[in-house]
């Protein structure tokens, strides 16, 4: 059988057969992959890494390409942007802020305020006055010549035109319609009257808090909704400087400042409410809204922190609640609503210097506001009717001067 089997197969096959694939000695502790490769098998990671290239290379080229329509179309974009930048003005706004760099800001908006908040959800369109300053006033019982007084004060020494947002009963709104229609520098100024507007649960109180009719203050973010920014007053307010100035202070606000007044007190050792309130209050004196300086697009898109639920409110949802729990312990009506709000959300005022609402309290037990003796006094706030009396003569002497002005007014 042996010679058989040699003479009818080739040398050549027998011979590979029958000799054994050379392999590792005996006992070898080499892994698989390394006894394959002792063995005589071929290596696949050099055809492996050959595909990973390859993958690779076609991935740069797909990116490439995407890269380069990108560019086009964005191309396309800055000149659309380009030809709309130049058919209107750049800074429209100075209130809204982006976290862009300056060329990447739309073409409307300035580069001046850059902050981390988003604040495109501050952004909205500008449909009433837009180069006009927008001032509001309440007047309510016999408040109708205060309140000519102060709107004149703000026409003899603004630069800027204004628009008069006057709040007003019914019985008082002819009386204001006729007194400012006589008065022929009528290109300086635009007005509208509004009736006196509370929500319909607990109107009467509201109207009737502190002073008559000035919880309507509150609700202004809600009524004037077509108003980005806004200078709210009191009727016994007098400006001895251009509207202008104080409005500027919108332009330092930072991305989460909404509004912004000035403190009730200087000195604390005369504070009312650190002395008094039996409620939260802003910072060590509190604050005192006479005037009040809003970027009332921001009050209405802000979930306010409070302490009547774990979930923040919007201004909307909060007034009322507020109002309901605390108005057994408020003396000062809406300004300390305010007060309340702000000591709980101190992130979203701006304080402004007591020059800008100054008031009897600041000299009748001896001078206690350093910057009107060192600056002068831009706003006088005759609170406890001091225009009216003899006990401060200085502030009915500015009053009754104002008043009496006629020139360029009548």
């Amino acid at each position: 059988m042996a010679d058989l089997a040699d003479s009818t197969c080739p040398a050549s096959y027998s011979s590979v057969a029958r000799s054994p694939r050379p392999g590792p000695p005996p006992g070898s502790s080499l892994r698989p992959q390394a006894r394959k490769e002792a063995a005589g098998w071929p290596r696949r990671a050099d055809g492996m890494q050959r595909r990973h290239w390859a993958r690779l290379v076609l991935l740069c080229l797909a990116c490439g390409l995407c890269s380069q329509l990108y560019s086009l179309k964005q191309r396309e974009r800055a000149r659309a942007g380009r030809e709309a930048a130049r058919r209107q003005p750049r800074c429209k706004d100075f209130s809204v802020s982006f976290w862009n760099p300056y060329w990447m800001l739309p073409s409307a908006v300035c580069g001046k305020d850059c902050f981390m908040e988003a604040a495109f959800r501050y952004n909205a369109p500008r449909k009433v006055e837009a180069g006009s300053l927008h001032l509001a006033v309440v007047a309510c019982g016999d408040r109708l010549e205060e309140t000519l007084t102060m709107l004149k004060s703000a026409l003899l020494f603004s630069r800027r035109p204004l628009y008069f947002h006057i709040f007003a009963e019914d019985q008082l709104q002819d009386n204001f319609k006729t007194a400012l229609d006589s008065w022929v520098f009528r290109g300086k100024f635009k007005y509208t009257l509004y009736p006196i507007t509370f929500p319909s649960e607990n109107a009467a109180e509201w109207k009737k808090l502190f002073k008559p009719c000035a919880s309507q203050r509150l609700f202004l973010p809600l009524i004037l909704r077509e108003v980005d920014s806004l200078l709210y007053v009191d009727t016994d307010i007098l400006f001895l400087r251009p509207v202008d100035d104080i409005w500027s202070f919108l332009d330092a606000f930072n991305s989460t400042q909404i509004a912004a007044m000035a403190p009730e007190h200087e000195e604390p050792r005369m504070g009312w409410y650190n002395r008094f309130a039996r409620h939260p209050y802003y910072g060590e004196t509190g604050i005192n809204s006479g005037v009040m300086l809003m970027n009332i697009t921001r009050i209405r898109r802000k979930y306010f922190k409070n302490d009547l639920t774990p979930a923040r409110l919007r201004w909307e949802d909060l007034l009322v609640p507020l109002f309901k729990k605390y108005k057994l312990n408020i003396t000062w009506g809406d300004q300390d609503l305010l007060n309340i709000i702000f000591s709980q959300n101190p992130e979203s005022l701006f304080v402004f210097p007591c020059p800008w609402n100054y008031r009897p309290d600041h000299c009748i037990y001896g001078s206690n506001c350093q910057e009107a003796e060192d600056g002068g006094i831009f706003i006088l706030h005759g609170n406890r009717g001091v225009y009216h009396d003899n006990k401060q003569p200085t502030f009915r002497a500015v009053y009754e001067a104002i008043r009496n002005v006629r020139k360029n007014i009548h």
